[in-house]
């Protein structure tokens, strides 16, 4: 999925949260339109494997998160990932048990290249722990 529509086009990647993902499993427009943008290859959804299970519904087919599923790339998250998080974290003066997906999802967001947008409900919150270059947009 990490296609250009051409040779000289910069990437464009969407990190979702858990509410920008449970959106496109309720099959919100918006989203559903950036989820067959990357299936077409000109864009690519990112997203953290916390993020999936903090989206988890119950009301949701398996099938439906199948579909979702297969048009996002669930990034890998080890050691140094984890104390990244916790340095940033540490560096905007937030605490763990409430923001620890928030800084997981940064640290995704950080790593992508090319244009990236984060869609949030916690504007705020990933703003203060992304880098400048990534635009956050609220869901």
């Amino acid at each position: 999925m990490t296609k250009r529509t051409g040779e000289n086009a910069p990437l464009r990647v969407f990190v979702l949260d858990s509410e920008a993902l449970s959106l496109a499993v309720r099959g919100d427009r918006a989203m559903i339109a950036r989820l067959e943008l990357a299936a077409s290859g000109a864009a690519e959804v990112v997203t953290s494997p916390m993020t999936l299970i903090e989206a988890y519904d119950a009301r949701t087919t398996e099938r439906r998160w199948d579909w979702v599923l297969s048009r996002v790339r669930v990034a890998d998250i080890g050691r140094e990932e984890a104390r990244e998080a916790r340095r940033l974290l540490a560096d905007a003066g937030l605490h763990g048990h409430r923001h620890a997906i928030d800084a997981v999802l940064a640290v995704v967001a950080s790593r992508q290249p090319g244009q990236v947008t984060v869609f949030t409900s916690d504007v705020e919150d990933l703003e203060q722990l992304v880098p400048g270059r990534i635009v956050v947009f609220r869901v």
